[in-house]
């Protein structure tokens, strides 16, 4: 009975190890797209100004927690409404974009811009946005309709660093 235990034993551990292996391959297949990989197959700014399509602008950082946190919602929209509609993602820390930083007056990330047919702004939304919201706006903006939700202001991650002086204690402060 000793000598079929060793190999029941094995048979266990191989099917185990065989199953450890499937997960692990189809956990790398199917993982969440990174910030990164999504903002590579994004629409360049000069191409989508080019089109005549509608254009979502998303102003971004990699360091920026609420842009990772919609990487994979971004990703979705692009592969769903990407033959319609250019997707553009501008890096806030890359200073090439600081004409159109300046100009939309970006002061928080994610920025979402979405622009008509004639790239003219039609509405924006600064933070953690609902795909639901994005698909809404954007199905609007393809149907060339005002969008329901034209300004919206979630959970976001300031790009810049506080301007203002430290405190330092004067003497009318008293103490202060």
């Amino acid at each position: 009975m000793e000598a079929t235990t060793p190999s029941w034993r094995n048979g266990v551990v191989a099917i185990a190890l065989v199953g450890l292996v499937v997960a692990l391959v189809w956990a790398v297949k199917h993982q969440a797209p990174s910030l990164r990989s999504v903002a590579e197959r994004a629409v360049p700014l000069e191409v989508a100004l080019e089109r005549d399509r509608p254009v979502v602008i998303e102003f971004y950082a990699d360091w920026c927690t609420v842009c990772q946190a919609m990487a994979a919602d971004t990703a979705t929209l692009e592969e769903t409404y990407g033959d319609r509609l250019s997707y553009v993602m501008l890096n806030v820390d890359n200073n090439r974009w600081l004409p159109e930083i300046r100009t939309y007056e970006v002061d928080g990330i994610p920025r979402f811009l979405f622009l008509d047919r004639q790239h003219q702004v039609v509405g924006d939304a600064v933070g953690q946005v609902p795909r639901s919201v994005m698909e809404e706006n954007i199905s609007a903006l393809l149907a060339g309709t005002e969008l329901p939700y034209r300004r919206l202001s979630g959970e976001r991650t300031s790009p810049f660093r506080s301007l203002a002086a430290p405190k330092i204690p004067q003497p009318r402060d008293h103490g202060v």
